[in-house]
């Protein structure tokens, strides 16, 4: 058995493989993926490769180098295609790790049970996208889906398409769909001008230690100048149209709440839209292992990157939304420091350093991008909120308001939000947030959120039934 479990093959998880490699550990990588690089460094399979596949990703290099060495080392398991579907205690208050492999809807995964030493979780996040009218029509995408689809597949999600959201992820979205020979018709980013500016021109001096990240933003815009792609901030997609399919969005300028301005509606052709409101921590396995949530809901770490559990570390898009530079630096520091190192040893000052400014440009971008709290005026009583359990707005409004419940999970149970296939990973948020503005307060009288999942991914209950009951 392994010294270092590691849970997400993406920049954090190889970063820390590596490091912990360095201080002699064993270590074993898994993740659900069929290939190494996580969402960031998304490419063709091995199968069929591309010769310039270095054109479509940042810091292929850097990918190129963490590949090898965890692919060359005999210290580094790597087991794809594997998942954690729970986290349990043990007797002696160890965490059992609980696996199964294969692909996630086949039949017959393998299962297993594991109790690391130590655990390093980089599970990272996901795509969030607020509901609008006309959302659940074939056609609509996720922004991160859009760029998977391109960078994975070299598909293109449609051949006129709209990008709205907000943050700067939606830029190198726009870049990959043109690759994918996507016609992007506008970019609307929901976030005003003013705010964009007082944040992000705040301290220029800071913005010095992330030079490769502005150089990477002005690629993009340089994209977009290029391809003459209309880029406006303080807009936002505020309903989808079409029959069997997208045929046309409307958007409209929205105030400093997001709430649309009346008469500002402005209907666009397109085949296709793509939707990143920011991204959303995978949390459900750091809450099973007993991790601490701060009230931003991300995983608190300590200089370490240590968790709040014993022999637990969480790094990357866990602890905050920063990009590949934060998680590599989180990985290598936690990779080191969950071997036996320590925050004073040389071989790891860099990482430390870089970890500080990209935690500055992570800042910078939240304060930034703060989605705001008058965006459910978008929604109409008929708008689906859960499409796995096909929970409209007025549904959860009128819940709400007619059984007077202070607690999310009453609420659930009655309305059946988020309780569909995939818990509440898409529409939980949302589903909050529409509840609690309802209730007209900040929070559930039980405390209770839409991250807790204690099955952690979905596992057959044959699976289930030869999963083993004791580390092997």
């Amino acid at each position: 058995m392994a010294d270092i479990l590691i849970v997400g093959a993406g920049p954090a998880g190889l970063a820390a493989a590596v490091a912990a490699r360095r201080r002699a550990a064993t270590v074993r990588i898994i993740d659900a993926a069929e290939g190494l690089g996580g969402q960031y460094w998304r490419h063709l399979p091995s199968s069929r490769p591309s010769a310039r596949e270095g054109i479509l990703h940042h810091g292929w290099d850097t990918f190129r180098t963490l590949h090898d060495a965890v692919c060359e080392d005999p210290g580094i398991v790597v087991s794809m295609q594997t998942e954690v579907w729970a986290i349990e205690r043990t007797a002696d208050n160890r965490l059992r790790v609980n696996l199964a492999q294969g692909e996630a809807d086949g039949f017959g995964r393998q299962t297993e049970a594991l109790v690391p030493e130590q655990l390093i979780l980089a599970t990272g996040a996901h795509d969030r996208a607020l509901p609008v009218p006309g959302w659940t029509l074939p056609g609509v995408f996720t922004a991160g889906a859009a760029q998977a689809m391109a960078k994975g597949e070299r598909v293109s999600i449609g051949g006129r398409v709209v990008v709205a959201g907000s943050g700067p992820f939606l830029l190198p979205v726009t870049a990959s769909l043109g690759q994918a020979g996507a016609r992007v018709v506008g970019v609307y980013e929901a976030s005003r001008s003013r705010a964009l500016a007082r944040h992000w021109l705040a301290r220029p001096w800071e913005l010095v230690g992330a030079a490769r990240k502005i150089g990477e933003l002005a690629e993009y815009a340089a994209h977009h100048i290029r391809g003459r792609v209309p880029y406006r901030t303080g807009h936002g997609v505020v309903a989808v149209h079409g029959t069997d399919r997208v045929e046309a969005v409307t958007v409209a300028a929205l105030d400093e709440h997001w709430r649309a301005v009346a008469g500002t509606e402005r209907r666009i052709d397109c085949d296709a839209v793509c939707f990143g409101h920011g991204f959303v921590p995978r949390l459900e396995l750091p809450i099973a292992a007993g991790c601490r949530i701060t009230e931003r809901r991300f995983v608190h770490v300590d200089a370490s990157q240590r968790t709040s559990a014993d022999r637990v570390f969480a790094v990357g898009e866990l602890t905050t939304i920063g990009g590949v530079d934060l998680a590599l630096a989180q990985g290598e520091i936690a990779g080191w420091v969950a071997a036996g190192g320590s925050l004073d040893d040389r071989d790891i000052t860099r990482a430390i350093r870089s970890r500080a400014r990209a935690e500055q440009f992570a800042e910078r971008i939240a304060r930034a991008h703060v989605i705001g709290d008058g965006w459910p005026d978008w929604l109409h009583d008929d708008t689906v909120v859960c499409r796995c359990e096909d929970v409209d707005a007025g549904t959860l409004t009128r819940v709400a308001a007619a059984t007077n419940s202070a607690g999310l999970r009453p609420l659930k149970l009655n309305t059946r939000a988020g309780l569909g296939l995939c818990q509440g990973r898409i529409c939980g948020r949302s589903v909050e947030q529409i509840l609690l503005a309802t209730r007209g307060c900040d929070g559930f009288a039980d405390g209770a959120t839409t991250d807790r999942r204690p099955i952690a991914t979905p596992i057959r209950i044959a699976d289930l039934a030869r999963a083993p009951r004791s580390p092997s």
